[in-house]
């Protein structure tokens, strides 16, 4: 057997989650699935619920769904656990359908930000929700924690309300709210919850509940780790650091030299003390203010004194951060506020937060404990191992008592057939959630844990057919990958372990997770086992081994990376490596591909807009594009979501990474503004669509760059321009656009404009020096679903030659998988 092991310091720190007695409920054992209604209770036995939890997204039982986590979590410590998923929030009676909970209600907005699930980085309302039977929008109000917290309320004031998920982690301080262009308050306040749970919760959760359930009032809960509160009187017995200012140094003056004459003091200071000189230089005598004297003031050196005196312990001690006044006035504090919350995120070091609300007779304190103690092997493989019935729940299914059909729920689909394992990310991208969320520290499971778990989808999981669409996590490679030394693992304050080279102290060994891919492959009834998580190749390069195994063995023709950039500017900003990594990441996957007989292609991710971008970088990346025969479809917006490094950019200008001054000494950051400098950023992206080409055109010319504008294949778009009714085909077909085909146009050997025939009858015409470029894959070109990627070999035999159609939106099994969270 394979023996879970860990290597962390963390491991010793906390009580296992599987030590505490079982809650007296125990006795009825665990639920088909969790109930959503009084018939489901009656059949169990149950009269009541001791725990009721609230969330925004449908209610599949399945590990990579964040209530069904908690839930049976919870179960298995012996608590009876109903759910309402997407109840109607219009009034308080659709939150009483399971009665009153025993102990306290739990609320979510599920498993995406409630905003991020409604709006696009456009603020445009979607119109689907993956998390929604049958792919429909609007099923859960904006600010769903704060709405569904109001009801909880409303239905049984006296039942205390906990919050969780990852739209309270994003929002635990006071936050940059994109949506409303301004800085809003905790959303402890703003829910008014008895007790915030942040991050990955289960071990912050069961403690809280054995001590609810032990009769313990929740406002005396104020030590679990991982949580935030109302304090409204200061905390006994602790340090307060006071961070709720920033250095405003003025002009230093320096020293006088001692050795200089007076007169010559005078002049180095360009003024004059000399009767002689100033008569010279006066045609009237004039009087010479004497500048008053200022004695020096002499005080100790901090540094010095540190050693000396005892400093208070870091578990007694807490940040006060600007208030949320503060910050809201003013975007520097909020800036700073930023960079301290990023400073204190390692469960090894950090230290509690605090940051006012309000004045006077309302003033109170928002308190936030340190990190939660990361999760052992052991502990992740009980929370994965518990038994989910890996379906959406019974009341979602159709009539035919399927849910693959017309209630079909999409991020189901997606995982249906995947295996998550591990948790975190050290990688620190400054617009991603993952670390706010999630944290930097690795928690992996143990090899018979995950192949325990593909066993059970090949044999208890209906329509499966033998392939495994994901092995992975938020980070596909980054399984058992951490410090080597426990000790600097638990003292390092770096936000990344990877930037802006990789750390010395961090293990790039990507044995066991080879190990895990030969394993798995190998089990009977497992056909194929893809790689649906992104992939962080600068980490990759460093075991050829692994690159290997996982271009030959584990790509289903198209593998997802994200460079974002190519640029040094945006990069920085963004704390990802240079585009040198991508393309030594790009050597060995041809290279390997090759080997094997196979043709795969590599799928980059880009964003557009994102802070410290200036227009130069993005015409430079789009002829980076071009260069490397690469059109774009899926293209990404910066979207500033709440408590992002990268969002802090946005709001006030200045970069945290360098420190924030008021000074010279504070490094701005450009930042794109206006939907018309974020629409030409996403333009660049899209180079190829004729839709864009008018305003690329004015954009190039105004850079002084209308060099890049010609037929020929040094230019970056043509000067034809084909009638276009701004028509755009999206992978997310229900966002797309429709658009007919229009004619279009270009100029003869006169100048005059000359009509071209529709497109659907101009495919490989030559008009003059103009020619419509079918969909057909050129060899070397690596294109995508929008221009028609290279189809599968299946063995049949060869269409009749013509044009061919576009590829459809959706990857479907062997594409990218999963979306990334930013």
């Amino acid at each position: 057997m394979n023996a879970p092991v860990d290597v962390s310091f963390f491991a010793r720190n906390a009580k296992p989650l599987t030590s505490y007695r079982p809650y007296w409920a125990k006795r009825f054992g665990p639920a088909p699935f969790l109930p959503m209604s009084r018939a489901e209770m009656d059949q169990l036995g149950w009269d009541s619920c001791d725990i009721i939890l609230v969330t925004g997204d449908a209610y599949v039982d399945h590990p990579s769904f964040g209530m069904a986590v908690i839930g049976r979590t919870l179960e298995a410590q012996g608590f009876r656990v109903g759910i309402i998923a997407q109840p109607d929030w219009q009034s308080a009676e659709p939150f009483k359908v399971l009665g009153k909970p025993n102990l306290f209600w739990g609320v979510t907005a599920g498993n995406m930000d409630s905003m991020i699930n409604r709006y696009t980085a456009d603020r445009k309302i979607r119109t689907d929700d993956a998390y929604t039977p049958g792919d429909v929008g609007g099923k859960r109000p904006d600010r769903a924690a704060i709405v569904y917290s109001q009801r909880c309320r409303e239905a049984y004031k006296d039942v205390p309300i906990i919050l969780g998920g990852i739209e309270g982690s994003l929002r635990r301080i006071a936050h940059y709210d994109y949506w409303s262009d301004k800085v809003r308050r905790s959303i402890v306040v703003d829910s008014k919850c008895d007790l915030l749970l942040y991050g990955n919760a289960e071990r912050a959760l069961v403690e809280v509940a054995h001590r609810i359930a032990a009769r313990e009032p929740i406002e005396q809960i104020t030590d679990v780790r991982g949580t935030a509160f109302v304090r409204r009187a200061s905390a006994p017995d602790w340090f307060e650091i006071d961070s709720t200012t920033v250095d405003e140094p003025g002009p230093v003056e320096p020293h006088l030299n001692p050795y200089l004459t007076t007169s010559e003091q005078a002049e180095a200071q360009g003024a004059t003390c000399s009767k002689d000189d100033a008569a010279a230089s006066a045609p009237t005598p004039a009087v010479v203010a004497t500048p008053a004297v200022q004695p020096l003031t002499f005080v100790p050196n901090p540094a010095l004194a540190r050693g000396k005196r005892k400093l208070p312990p870091r578990d007694r001690t807490v940040i006060r951060l600007p208030s949320y006044e503060q910050v809201k006035a003013d975007p520097v504090l909020y800036a700073h506020a930023n960079r301290v919350l990023h400073l204190e995120t390692n469960p090894g070091n950090a230290r509690a937060l605090v940051q006012a609300h309000g004045e006077g007779a309302t003033a109170r304190d928002v308190w936030i404990n340190p990190p939660p103690i990361p999760l052992t092997t052991a502990e992740m493989d009980h929370v994965f191992g518990l038994p989910y019935a890996r379906s959406p729940h019974p009341a979602y299914a159709d009539e035919n008592g399927r849910h693959d059909g017309p209630t079909k729920i999409p991020a189901w689909e997606m995982i249906r057939f995947s295996v998550n394992i591990m948790r975190g990310c050290f990688g620190g991208c400054t617009f991603c959630s993952i670390t706010e969320h999630e944290g930097r520290i690795i928690q992996s499971r143990s090899e018979d844990s995950i192949i325990q778990e593909i066993e059970d989808i090949r044999d208890k999981v209906e329509g499966f057919t033998g392939t495994i669409s994901d092995l992975g996590g938020p980070t596909a490679n980054m399984y058992r990958l951490g410090c080597k030394s426990p000790e600097i693992e638990a003292a390092c304050r770096k936000p990344s372990c990877v930037y802006p080279g990789i750390c010395q102290n961090l293990t790039t060994d990507h044995g066991p997770l080879v190990k895990i891919y030969r394993r798995a492959r190998g089990l009977k009834g497992i056909k194929k086992i893809l790689i649906g998580s992104g992939l962080r190749y600068d980490l990759a390069v460093k075991s050829p081994e692994y690159v290997k195994e996982l271009v030959q063995h584990h790509v289903g023709g198209y593998l997802k990376i994200a460079p974002e950039h190519t640029e040094e500017g945006p990069l920085t900003k963004m704390m990802k490596p240079g585009i040198g990594s991508y393309d030594r990441f790009k050597q060995m996957f041809e290279k390997y591909s090759e080997e094997a007989g196979k043709k795969q292609f590599l799928i980059p991710y880009f964003i557009a807009a994102h802070p410290g971008t200036r227009d130069e970088d993005m015409m430079n990346l789009a002829l980076w594009l071009k260069r490397n025969g690469f059109r774009a479809d899926q293209v990404q917006t910066f979207y500033p979501s709440p408590m992002a490094t990268a969002t802090a950019m946005y709001h006030s200008g200045l970069n945290p990474l360098k420190g924030i001054h008021r000074d010279e000494r504070g490094e701005k950051v450009d930042i794109v503004r206006g939907e018309k400098r974020r629409r030409l950023h996403k333009a660049f992206l899209r180079y190829h669509d004729p839709n864009n080409w008018p305003l690329l055109r004015e954009a190039l010319k105004a850079m002084g760059r209308a060099d890049l504008i010609g037929n020929g294949k040094q230019h970056l778009i043509p000067t034809f321009q084909p009638l276009t009714d701004g028509s755009y085909q999206s992978a997310r077909r229900k966002n797309s656009t429709a658009g007919g085909g229009g004619l279009g146009y270009t100029t003869n050997k006169d100048g005059k404009a000359v009509a071209l025939r529709p497109r659907t009858q101009a495919l490989n015409e030559p008009r003059g020096d103009v020619r419509f470029r079918t969909s057909e894959p050129q060899p070397g070109r690596l294109l995508t679903q929008h221009t028609g990627l290279p189809p599968r070999n299946t063995g049949a035999a060869p269409a009749a030659r013509g044009p061919r159609p576009a590829a459809k939106g959706g990857l479907g099994k062997g594409g990218t998988g999963k979306g990334r969270t930013r």
